[in-house]
């Protein structure tokens, strides 16, 4: 298990590297832009080959050194290992295909060993870091339809064990597994909805998959953020250090969701504003009460703001055009 979820790290603080994303507000059409979609960086992408080229011309001269030397055996041995996991960073998805066959293959044997049966809590971390290597892997895939598959093997895997869960005993586990299926819904949706844009015109099924995913997504957070309810179901006036940002993200997640919900009843789309609506502004008063949270959730709180102010304008709009049915 530990070489599995070493080989994982590896990969991927490797491949963080290459991360970009980009945010687009919100379209006056009825659904929310595609946001936090994983883009290559062309940049990055230059600038890490030519380093590669450096790396690659500096092992050559080693292994010219180690012929010269009579050594050429044992230089040889040790390349044969790292070509199983290069050094060099992954530029593409065939590149970080073969490093995440590699890190699946550990995975794989570590979880066959720990069996859920008397491993349960070494059995999770196995299927959690399973998981994390096809969220790497998916950044990698410019197909978005194939990027979504991967993200269902996701949430089938993660999905399996948290229904056995009990959360009475597995408290801390049940929180991960509640804020991972959450964020993978999630981010399943924001690819809908990225597919969806490159239609002329959404189509019925298209609609129904993207709010069915919002919904979902929603439950997971609100399961997560039940979890730190008191025995008497009252949510915490201050949140502790360890789950501050985790609730923080979930509630601004929520508020997000309720505003990509798609509907052409414009009752219910007011309704899903003033959710929406409510939950921006529990993020913007619990910092103004806790200006110690800030430092959490600065760029939430930012985007919190202004839909704060965005959304009371746009929801008097929409009751405008209400006014004579209400």
């Amino acid at each position: 298990m530990q070489l599995s979820l070493l080989l994982f790290k590896y990969f991927e603080d490797d491949i963080q590297k290459l991360f970009t994303f980009r945010e687009t507000g919100c379209q006056e059409s009825g659904y929310a832009s595609l946001d936090n979609i994983g883009e290559l960086d062309p940049d990055r992408q230059l600038e890490l080959k030519a380093q590669r080229k450096k790396e690659e011309d500096e092992k050559e001269k080693g292994r010219k050194k180690a012929v010269l030397f009579g050594t050429s055996d044992i230089c040889d041995s040790v390349l044969a290992m790292e070509e199983k996991v290069s050094s060099v960073y992954p530029l593409d998805f065939q590149e970080a295909r073969e490093i995440f066959l590699v890190g699946q293959n550990y995975v794989l044997e570590a979880k066959e060993f720990f069996q859920v049966d008397g491993y349960v809590t070494d059995h999770i971390e196995i299927v959690q870091d399973h998981s994390a290597l096809f969220k790497v892997l998916a950044f990698f895939e410019e197909d978005y339809e194939r990027r979504c598959k991967m993200h269902k093997r996701r949430l089938d895997m993660l999905e399996s064990i948290y229904v056995d869960l009990n959360p009475q005993y597995y408290l801390l586990i049940s929180r991960q597994l509640q804020f991972e299926l959450a964020d993978t819904y999630y981010e399943m949706m924001d690819l809908k909805i990225a597919i969806g844009n490159r239609l002329e015109e959404l189509d019925s099924h298209t609609i129904k998959k993207i709010n069915s995913l919002a919904q979902l997504a929603i439950k997971y957070y609100e399961l997560f953020l039940d979890s730190l309810r008191n025995p008497d179901r009252v949510f915490p006036e201050q949140l502790e250090e360890d789950v501050l940002r985790p609730a923080m993200v979930a509630k601004f997640h929520i508020a997000r969701l309720y505003g990509k919900l798609i509907t052409s009843d414009s009752k219910k789309q007011l309704e899903n504003m003033q959710t929406s609506l409510e939950y921006y502004t529990f993020l913007v008063d619990y910092c103004e009460k806790y200006p110690d949270a800030v430092r959490a959730v600065e760029t939430e709180l930012e985007l919190s703001k202004e839909m704060v102010g965005l959304l009371p304008t746009r929801m008097e709009r929409l009751r405008a055009k209400l006014c004579p049915f209400i």
